[in-house]
Order: C-alpha cells, then sequence, then structure tokens
C-alpha cells in the first residue's frame, strides 16, 4: 500500500488505462443475485464494476474488468477519482484487482480505475484515436549520424560448439524470503563444448510474465497461481534468450538462464514487488553451481567439475528481473561476496525502491518504445550509481535503444516465437513515429534481439572476460556492432575512476563568476506537474504531467521522496554567455586522456535542436574550440510528439576527442568553457564534466562497505496524546568517512502514524541513528496500521534490510451492537430496524442478514430497500454504522397494499458482522400494522 505516497500525485499524473466500463457510486447497483445467497460485507460505494466494502484492516476496493488485465513489469494501481491509493492484488485469472485501505476517502469514492505504475500520465483515457503528428526531430532520427563499426563483433558465433542442458528440481523446490512462497528450481545451461578449464559464468533472469498458459481443467477463481492449474502449463520465459546465451557459450562462457515463474505468481503479495526474492533465487541457484562445480552431484554428476568459475559471474535480469540481479549483487556483497559477482546488466529494467550498485560494471539497456516501462526507470540505476561511493573503480553505462520495445528482448514474449500467447507491449497507430510497429525506425523482434544479443555478449566478453575490442561499444563513443544492423543506439558511459577525471558535476551551484554574459546556470533535480505539487528545496528541471518523459526525475514507486539527480540548467539570451569552469592546480596536465566527455540535452521547453561551443583555454590563453553539434546529437531532442511517453527527455554523451583539441597546451588546461555564441537564445541541462579514458577498472563486490539496515518496530496505539515510534537505522561497523542514505515511510498511515522522509548522514564513527515518528492515541477501535520505513540511494554504503517493517497495533476494544425489533405501519415506506453502537469507532460497521416471511410475504408486504420490482429479489439486506457515529442504517421497504389486513410479521436472521461485537445468530423480527 502506498498511502500517502501516492496521494500527493496529481490527477494530471494519471494514465486512465486498462478500464472497464465504470460508473459513479449513485449509479443503479449490480443485478441481483440468486434468492438466498449467502451474505456478505457492507457496500460502502459501487459502481457496476467496482465496489468498496468494510472488512478487517479496513475498506477492501474491488475491481472487476471485462477481460484479465495484462501480467506487467510495472504496478498495478488502483486509482480512486483521480488519484491512486496503493498497488492492487489480482486475482489468479487477473480479472480482479484488490487493495485494503485505512484511507476514509474510499468511502466517497465514484470513480474507479487500473493504472500502471510506469503508465502515470499518458492519458491515454480520451485520446483521440487519429495518428498524432510526426515530432519535430523525427525524420534525423531515421538518419542519425553514426559511428564507426568496432573491429570484431560481439554478436557473432565464436569457436565452440554449443551444448545446452536443462535441469529442475521441482515446482516448489525452495523458500524465497521476501515471497512467502516456494519457488521452482529450473534452469537452461549453455556450455562450450571442448573448452577447458574453469570459465565465467553468466545467469540470465527473466522479468515479470504469466506464469502458466493453456485452459485449467477445473476453472476456479480461487485456484492458486503456482504451480499451474491442472491442464495448464508453465511459460518457459527462461528458454527466450537463446542468441545472446549462444553467442557467449560459443566464445568460452557458461551461461544458466534460469526459470521464475512461481516469483511472477506470488510477488503481488511482496512488499518490494518481489525485487529480494528474485534476489535470492539468483543466489540460490549459484549455490547450486558452486556445489556442481566442486564435488558434483545432482543432474549432471561430475560433467562441471573444475569447468565453472565462480568468481567470475555476471548477472543479467530483464524487466522485474533487473531490479532483482542488482539486487543479488547487493546482497552477496553484504553476505561476504562468496560469489565473485563483477558484472550486471539490468535490460529495460524496474527500480522501486531506489537501489544503488557500487563496486561491479554495470551497463543498463534502456529500449526507447518499452510500453511496460515507460518511464524507463532504469536510467536511476546509472544516476544513483555514480557517485554512489568515494573511489569505486567500476564502470557503468547506459544503452538506449531507439526502435526497441519492452518483450521482444525474450523471444517466449515475441508473437511468432513464443509457445504461448505474447503480444507487442507498445500500444498506438502501427504507422505513428517513433514506435508504431509499420513506423521506419521501429525494429522488428529479430533485429531487436540482434541487438540485445551484440549488447549482451558484447559486455560480459568485456567486464568477465577481458576482451578490450568491445571497450568502444560502452565508453560513450556509440561504436556499432555489424550485427546490430541499422539499430540507433546510443551510450552515456563512466569511465573507471583510474580513467577519469571528474572536473564537475554540475549538481551544485557553480562558483562566483563562473557564469558570465547573457546566460544563467541553475541548478534543477525532479518535475513539477503542471498541475501543481509542493515547492521543492531544489527548483525542478521540466513540467510534465508525464513521467515517461523524464526518466531521470520519474519517483520510484517505494522511495518516491528520495532526490532525483541533480544537473545544472543553462539558459542565454545572447552569444556572448559563457560557463567556465576551471581546471584545479595539479589536475592540468589531460594528455593520458582520451576525451573530453559530459551529459548534456536540450531543455524540453526550448527549441528541438540547438548548440554549445566547447572551448579549451591552456595557460597561455590558447584556445581550442569545438561545436557539440560537430562531435554528438546530444543537443538534438529525441524522436516523437508530445503524447505516449515520449519524446524521452534523456542525457546523452558529447565527446570531444582530446587529440582533436589543436593549438592548445595539453600539459597545462586552465579551463573548459561552455559558450552559448551558436545560437542566439536557448536552454540546455548538463551534466558530468571531466577528461576520461575507456578502460576496464576494477570490478568486485563491495564487501569493505557498511551495510545500512533498518529495524521492524511493533507498538500499542495507546488511548490519548501523541507518543514516538522509534526506528532504528544501523550500520554494520563504524566508517572513517560519512555515510548517508534517504528513509521514508512507505504505506497507508492513516491518521495514526505520522509521516518521515529525510537524508540521514552518519558522521565517522556513529553507527546507528533514530528515527521517530509521532503516533497519536485514541480510545476507538480501528485497524492495525501497517507500513515500511524504505531506505534508498545510500552513499558509501550498502542497503542490506533496506524495508523496516512498522506495525501499530490498536488496543482499543471493539464496541457491541445492539439492534432492536421493527414495528411500522404499512404506509412507512423506507424503515429502519434500530441499530447502535456502544462506542464510536474508527472502522466502517458493517452487518448483513436474510429476510424469512412469516405471516408478511417479500414482494407483497415488503422487500428490500434496493428492489425495483424486476428479476429475481435477492434477500440480504446490509446495514452500517459510519466511522465515528453510533447509529446508522438498517432498512427494509414495507409495501402499501390498499387492502384491510391483519398485523403482519416477517424476520431478519443476522448472518455477519465486521467491525463490532455480536452474538450470531441472531433473529430480529419485524411487525407491520395496517393503516387501511
Amino acid at each position: 500500500m502506498i498511502g500517502r505516497t501516492a496521494r500527493s500525485l496529481s490527477l494530471g499524473m494519471v494514465a486512465l488505462l486498462g478500464v472497464g466500463t465504470l460508473t459513479a457510486a449513485a449509479a443503479a447497483p449490480e443485478p441481483p443475485p440468486a434468492q438466498e445467497s449467502a451474505p456478505v460485507a457492507a457496500k460502502v460505494a459501487q459502481g457496476n464494476q467496482w465496489d468498496v466494502r468494510a472488512v478487517k484492516g479496513g475498506y477492501q476496493l474491488t475491481l472487476r474488468l471485462d477481460a484479465p488485465a495484462p501480467m506487467r513489469a510495472s504496478l498495478p494501481l488502483l486509482v480512486v477519482d483521480g488519484r491512486p491509493v496503493g498497488v492492487a492484488k489480482q486475482s489468479a485469472n487477473r480479472k480482479t484487482l484488490t487493495l485494503t485501505t485505512a484511507d476514509p476517502a474510499v468511502l466517497k469514492a465514484r470513480d474507479v480505475r487500473l493504472v500502471w505504475s510506469g503508465d502515470l500520465g499518458k492519458q491515454a483515457a480520451g485520446q483521440s484515436r487519429a495518428i498524432p503528428a510526426p515530432g519535430p526531430t523525427d525524420a534525423y532520427w531515421l538518419k542519425a549520424r553514426s559511428a564507426p563499426l568496432l573491429p570484431a563483433d560481439p554478436g557473432a558465433l565464436g569457436k565452440y560448439k554449443v551444448d545446452t542442458a536443462e535441469y529442475n528440481l521441482g515446482d516448489e523446490a525452495v523458500n524465497l524470503p521476501g515471497l512467502g512462497h516456494r519457488s521452482e528450481v529450473r534452469g537452461k545451461v549453455y556450455s562450450p563444448r571442448g573448452a577447458v578449464g574453469p570459465r565465467p559464468l553468466v545467469i540470465f533472469l527473466h522479468g515479470r510474465h504469466e506464469a502458466c498458459y493453456g485452459d485449467p481443467t477445473h476453472p476456479s477463481e480461487n485456484e492458486k497461481p503456482w504451480p499451474c492449474p491442472a491442464g495448464m502449463k508453465a511459460i518457459p520465459s527462461y528458454r527466450g534468450y537463446d542468441g545472446a546465451a549462444n553467442a557467449l557459450a560459443s566464445n568460452g562462457y557458461q551461461v544458466v538462464s534460469i526459470s521464475a515463474n512461481a516469483v511472477n505468481a506470488w510477488d503481488s503479495d511482496a512488499y518490494d514487488a518481489g525485487a529480494q526474492a528474485r534476489a535470492e533465487l539468483v543466489l540460490d541457484h549459484l549455490a547450486l553451481w558452486r556445489k556442481w562445480s566442486t564435488v558434483g552431484g545432482g543432474p549432471f554428476g561430475t560433467r562441471f567439475v573444475g569447468r565453472v568459475n565462480l568468481q567470475n559471474v555476471g548477472l543479467m535480469g530483464h524487466s522485474r528481473g533487473g531490479e532483482g540481479v542488482a539486487r543479488a549483487a547487493v546482497l552477496n556483497a553484504d553476505r561476504g561476496g562468496q560469489y565473485g559477482i563483477r558484472a550486471v546488466l539490468p535490460l529495460a529494467p524496474t527500480d522501486f525502491a531506489r537501489t544503488t550498485v557500487p563496486g561491479v560494471a554495470m551497463s543498463v539497456v534502456l529500449p526507447y518504445c518499452d510500453g511496460d516501462v515507460s518511464d524507463l526507470q532504469g536510467q536511476m540505476f546509472y544516476d544513483d550509481t555514480r557517485y554512489a561511493v568515494d573511489g569505486d573503480t567500476a564502470p557503468r553505462s547506459t544503452v538506449t535503444v531507439l526502435g526497441a520495445n519492452h518483450n521482444f528482448f525474450n523471444t517466449e514474449w515475441t508473437p511468432g516465437q513464443s509457445v504461448a500467447p505474447s503480444d507487442d507491449d507498445w500500444s498506438g497507430d502501427a504507422k505513428q513515429a517513433p514506435c508504431g510497429a509499420k513506423y521506419a525506425g521501429r525494429l522488428t523482434a529479430k533485429q531487436q534481439q540482434a541487438v540485445e544479443t551484440a549488447y549482451v555478449a558484447g559486455f560480459f566478453r568485456l567486464q568477465l572476460g577481458n576482451e578490450k575490442q568491445f571497450v568502444a561499444q560502452f565508453d560513450g563513443s556509440d561504436a556499432r556492432a555489424a550485427s546490430a544492423g541499422k539499430a540507433v543506439v546510443r551510450v552515456v558511459s563512466q569511465a573507471p575512476l583510474a580513467s577519469r577525471r571528474d572536473l564537475n558535476r554540475f549538481d551544485t551551484p557553480l562558483p562566483a563568476g563562473a557564469v558570465s554574459g547573457k546566460a544563467s546556470a541553475t541548478v534543477c533535480a525532479g518535475v513539477t506537474p503542471p498541475s501543481g505539487s509542493e515547492r521543492a528545496a531544489t527548483p525542478t528541471c521540466m513540467k510534465t504531467d508525464d513521467w515517461g518523459n523524464a526518466p531521470h526525475w520519474g519517483a520510484g514507486w517505494f522511495a518516491s521522496k528520495t532526490q532525483t539527480v541533480a544537473v545544472t540548467k543553462l539558459a542565454w539570451t545572447g552569444t556572448t554567455g559563457v560557463v567556465r569552469v576551471a581546471v584545479p592546480s595539479g589536475q592540468r596536465d589531460v594528455r593520458r586522456f582520451a576525451a573530453l566527455t559530459f551529459r548534456a540535452m536540450p531543455d524540453p521547453a526550448g527549441t528541438p535542436k540547438t548548440d554549445l561551443t566547447v572551448r579549451v583555454v591552456d595557460g597561455h590563453g590558447r584556445t581550442a574550440a569545438v561545436p557539440v553539434s560537430a562531435v554528438s546529437d546530444a543537443l538534438v531532442r529525441m524522436p516523437g510528439a508530445n503524447a505516449m511517453g515520449l519524446p524521452k527527455n534523456l542525457l546523452r554523451t558529447v565527446r570531444i576527442p582530446v587529440a582533436s583539441l589543436k593549438g592548445v597546451d595539453l600539459s597545462d588546461v586552465r579551463a573548459v568553457e561552455l559558450r552559448t555564441d551558436r545560437v542566439a537564445s536557448g536552454s540546455v541541462f548538463v551534466s558530468d564534466l571531466g577528461f576520461s579514458s575507456p578502460g576496464l577498472g576494477l570490478s568486485a563486490p563491495a564487501v569493505l562497505l557498511p551495510k545500512l539496515s533498518a529495524s521492524n518496530v511493533t507498538v500499542k496505539e495507546g488511548d490519548k496524546g501523541t507518543k514516538l515510534m522509534d526506528f532504528w537505522v544501523s550500520m554494520s561497523r563504524p566508517s572513517l568517512r560519512p555515510v548517508s542514505v534517504y528513509a521514508q515511510t512507505n504505506g497507508d498511515l492513516g491518521e495514526t502514524v505520522g509521516e518521515f522522509a529525510r537524508q540521514l548522514v552518519f558522521k565517522p564513527g556513529q553507527v546507528r541513528q533514530k528515527v521517530s515518528l509521532p503516533v497519536t492515541g485514541n480510545t476507538r477501535d480501528s485497524y492495525d496500521l501497517k507500513f515500511d520505513l524504505v531506505l534508498s540511494k545510500p552513499h558509501n554504503g550498502l542497503l542490506n534490510e533496506s524495508f523496516g517493517h512498522g506495525l501499530v497495533q490498536d488496543d482499543d476494544p471493539t464496541p457491541t451492537l445492539t439492534l432492536g425489533n421493527l414495528t411500522t405501519v404499512e404506509k412507512a415506506g423506507v424503515v429502519n430496524f434500530p441499530v447502535k453502537l456502544s462506542a464510536p469507532s474508527d472502522k466502517y460497521v458493517g452487518f448483513s442478514g436474510v429476510l424469512k416471511d412469516g405471516t408478511a410475504v417479500l414482494r407483497k408486504d415488503y422487500t428490500t430497500v434496493d428492489d425495483d420490482g424486476t428479476g429475481t429479489v435477492d434477500r440480504i439486506v446490509t446495514g452500517s454504522i459510519e466511522p465515528g457515529q453510533t447509529t446508522g442504517d438498517f432498512g427494509v421497504k414495507i409495501l402499501d397494499d390498499k387492502v384491510k389486513e391483519p398485523t403482519k410479521t416477517f424476520s431478519l436472521v443476522m448472518k455477519e458482522v465486521d467491525g463490532a461485537e455480536l452474538k450470531l445468530p441472531r433473529t430480529l423480527t419485524g411487525t407491520i400494522t395496517d393503516n387501511d
């Protein structure tokens, strides 16, 4: 549950997607069920496909869809009257979505919709079906600049034949912490035939997709989603990466692609959407391979003894699997680095909790036409990890692939290739630029898979195999693999520390005098929705109601208040503007570096194309000037019109070879200037200026970093006043340098618990900090409140137990419900049985009973309040008492027939009560006195 975090989102940031036909609460009720149907909890509000009911734990919000909701990497949210309330749980057939909240706002719900977290702001509902006008730079990107080909093709098959095998230890072979269910242990193995000695191991982990396909033999709404019900088969998502696996194995690498269907089936119940469970599954497979490669056993006997190097391991994770492998690398370091995980590649990943992955080489693949994780939140892995640890020696990069969607990286998620039904996750007209299926810039499935093979294989061959011929593929120079074909790919790179000299990150204000002429430089972070939001301490970079437009500044769903990357906005109104970055003494000799680099992009509120001059000044005042447009298209807006999450506003690489800086003394560089002399006015964002050279650096588990954990806390609410609920955020050991971490509450806090969102800074030697939350007591019966204290984006530390679980136990007695018999006259119309609560409650008290005829007959003498006289009447009567009240409604309708009759009676047999004490069964009597 997201609670107040989600409530801060504006209506303008909601994508109205995946919605059934919905009505306001005042609409006609659902068709009546069969007579004498089982009683249910009282409805608070309803439409024709949704309702709100009083249940234990608060109010259960249920949305029913005409067709199953897709199983996506993004989180399924229920939105009430335009405001996200929380993450929903899906039924086994995914046609029913439910969540329980203590938020009383749902009592007045008028509209309920399904929205995916990656789609906030897409505004798909109500949009015209006409093809949007082309974006102003679409034509450029169809013929975008290209770099030279790599000297070797990482996607090409190598000298080894590839042997494949599978292992299956059962559908419920291992218990996964963080999931609460058992998982399959199943994998496909790719081995280089004839290779000798221990070889690097690469684990592939697929993402969130349907677990089973086919028709169940005995369909049931309550069928468990895993193991697959009788009549259905498991979807073999783990078999979907043959291209990259074969390319690696044929070049001497061991690859294992593992199945995670159980996690997909159950992760809607997980507090972190399954990241911990996926990480534990990876580590469980590594434990098996440690055994099989040392003492043997299992399905392979001694076949792999001495053949696998567990100290040279890479992890690739697709979709939610990307977050899973990032977490696995951190957990491995937390646990002493028992496996040598040295390289991690999140492929179209989620990043709900803003973790960092220090110490290991990382490359994040971002498909530009991702229709699932549409906000490209994996960008934050790069942004958050760049400077997460002082002295980090590992390289990292992002790889943005134009024309690629989310699903086609896996052949088992691709139409025409998969054994189970699958689809193109990008929606919209087939001819729509730049992502429509028939648009010239869109990659076919096979083209996209060729790009995947080239970059997955190239990354692990570079990082695990030290195959330096692939350095240029990931250094930001955009060198191309021949097998990637026509794909337009843009790489942003942070060279390892030993290979770079940072001049200015542009994340803090520039010193006085650094900006001159008709120019200004302002540090910014985050976005401002047009409909308004809280004012941030740091100015926001752009206005948008669509998080898909702003991958650098979208909020991680479980850590939405954690600061996003800060950059400098350079704006100018003349050609005299200069931003001058001085090079400190002792750092002026740059001859050993290959390039001057920074990240940049045009301001989305400005023109789609702009330019700057980069000028380097030496100690004698001599200069060398290079237009950005001569070396990079970073200042060309990316393709797409302002619709469907496009264009993406992504910082890209400006890379100026040092060798091209003719006429200056490279041993005595005094300043680097950004000059506005090429365009009369404009604005751009800039970040991460420095000199660098390509390099492999040093990659290894960051075992020396202190580990940060949040405690679990349970308190009783109390009867009056406010007390403090104390969490402890602790480090595993003292540090000689400051360590920081963001902490925030996440969950439905109701009116009982106060919010918290702050960066905690640990001074050298300090190992604990207290986070105190105010808890307001009362004497009213209410629900227990469950929520989390989430740690994110650490600096100089690792996340260990990053979710601290909080529980505020209600300690007030449940009030007693008193019911009375009804005596009324025939002309009374709608009347209520007397109901009274012994004390006000914070709960919505609901109760129900079944009408039984006596001398009075249903629909002749009396009926239910909602009976319109058509169809079969439902004999169930529901009643309720609103929170804070002691009386409520429990009504029936008395029918006046204008015929003189004796007094008649009927009964109301109580079947169910929620939120109050009442001994059941209890029979009430209704007496009708004739008025004729």
